[in-house]
């Protein structure tokens, strides 16, 4: 479940990173989050 989250939010955030420049706050917000996922992930292991 966290794969999936982890990989919509690095999807949203390449999206947003090819098309909108107005947005790059949000942008960025996603991409730490998708990290936070993926640390917290591989930290708890394989579930």
């Amino acid at each position: 479940m966290w794969w999936t989250v982890f990989v919509m939010l690095l999807v949203l955030w390449l999206v947003g990173l090819v098309t909108a420049h107005t947005v790059s706050g949000l942008i960025h917000i996603l991409l730490v989050l998708a990290l936070i996922l993926l640390v917290a992930n591989l930290t708890r292991g394989h579930a």
